[in-house]
């Protein structure tokens, strides 16, 4: 039984591409709609669990190989992602990517970011 595990050794794939060398940290959102169907005769809320998305971002290494982050990134559009948590736990959905940004420091390091929301209809599928 795996418990509690930690992100070591966790492998990103969006477009076919193994990125996960060039993944410095991400985050990774699954929030659901809601609504509020609270009848005057109640004292607490009611709600119905509406639609799954997915959200995040991710903080890269700017690495200009022909399958890394860069050429994963740099064209925005319809993606599929395959996130492997530790060896234990798989996200796999369709995403947007819609903002890939570049920030050069003092001191001559370039940091990426890039930015994704589901696209496809179909909620993330964990394996």
């Amino acid at each position: 039984m795996a418990g509690k595990i930690s992100a070591l050794t966790t492998t990103v794939t969006v477009a076919s591409n193994n990125v996960s060398n060039d993944v410095l940290s991400f985050s990774f959102d699954t929030p659901y709609g809601v609504q509020e169907i609270t009848g005057l005769d109640k004292s607490a809320v009611e709600r119905l669990l509406l639609r799954a998305d997915c959200s995040g971002s991710f903080v890269l290494a700017f690495n200009v190989d022909a399958t890394r982050s860069h050429a994963t990134f740099k064209t925005p559009g319809s993606k599929t992602f395959v996130i492997n948590f530790g060896g234990v736990a798989t996200a796999t959905f369709t995403a947007l990517t819609t903002n890939y940004g570049l920030n050069v420091a003092e001191d001559g390091s370039i940091l990426g970011n890039a930015n994704w929301a589901l696209s496809s209809g179909t909620a993330v599928a964990w394996t």
